[in-house]
């Protein structure tokens, strides 16, 4: 499944390591209104993308506690695909 972030592509991760956690506040995204909160790498404290704390529609719910990080804030290691 593909994922939208602020600025292009993006990964959901179930969970993630070295990163902090912004207040939560209500946003309209394109899949509808949830609660999210930015994330931000502990070490350069560059917002990585956000994680969804609520989601209001029953069709997104699966996204809840889960993280968005974009695809422009990863770096590829040899063999990962």
């Amino acid at each position: 499944q593909s994922f939208q972030g602020s600025h292009g592509r993006a990964y959901l991760f179930n969970s993630v390591v070295n990163v902090g956690c912004g207040p939560a506040e209500q946003r309209l995204l394109l899949t509808g209104l949830h609660s999210v909160a930015d994330i931000f790498c502990q070490s350069c404290n560059t917002t990585l993308g956000w994680k969804y704390e609520q989601a209001f529609e029953s069709s997104q719910k699966y996204k809840e506690g889960k993280f968005i990080i974009e695809m422009s804030h990863m770096v590829k290691e040899n063999g990962w695909d």
